[in-house]
C-alpha cells in the first residue's frame, strides 16, 4: 500500500492552504487484542481546548507525565481500522511509536511541518526528510 507524498488528501478546501491533518506510518505499529497490526494513521492539528481540557484530566492532575497520553489520545483521527482511538490504545504503543507521535505532535503543532533538517554522515550534504513518512517502513 502506497500513501501520499502530499498532503493534497488532507488538505482544507479553502484557498488558505492551512493544513490541519497529517498522515503518518508508525515505525513498529499498533497491535490491538485480535492481533491485528494498524501502523498508517492521520493526526490533526490540536486545538486550545485540547490542551485546556488535557490539563484538566484527572490522570493527568495525578501524573503530569500522561499528558501526551491525553493530548495524542485527542488529536490521532484514524490509527489503521482501529475503531475508537482513547488513551488505552496510546497507552498499549510500543515505546519507539510513542515517541515518534510525541515528536509529530510538537513538529506539527509548534514547528507547523513534519520536515527534519538532516545531513548525510558521508558527504555532509544536507536535506530535507520528511518524517511522517510516504510508504509503509519509511520515515
Amino acid at each position: 500500500m502506497t500513501f501520499p507524498t502530499t498532503f493534497d488528501l488532507y488538505a482544507p478546501a479553502d484557498s488558505a492552504g492551512l493544513m490541519t491533518q497529517y498522515p503518518f506510518v508508525l515505525p513498529r505499529g499498533y497491535l490491538d487484542g485480535q492481533g491485528n497490526l494498524h501502523r498508517d494513521g492521520v493526526m490533526r492539528l490540536a486545538t486550545a481546548r485540547d490542551e485546556i481540557a488535557s490539563q484538566s484530566d484527572p490522570r493527568v492532575r495525578q501524573n503530569p507525565a500522561y499528558l501526551s497520553v491525553v493530548l495524542i489520545a485527542r488529536t490521532l483521527t484514524r490509527l489503521g481500522s482501529t475503531p475508537a482511538i482513547d488513551a488505552a490504545v496510546v497507552e498499549n504503543l510500543f515505546a519507539s511509536d510513542l515517541a515518534f507521535l510525541q515528536d509529530l505532535y510538537r513538529r506539527i503543532n509548534q514547528d507547523g511541518h513534519t520536515e527534519a533538517d538532516v545531513a548525510c554522515p558521508s558527504c555532509g550534504h544536507e536535506f530535507a526528510v520528511d518524517i511522517a513518512g510516504d510508504a509503509p517502513g519509511e520515515s
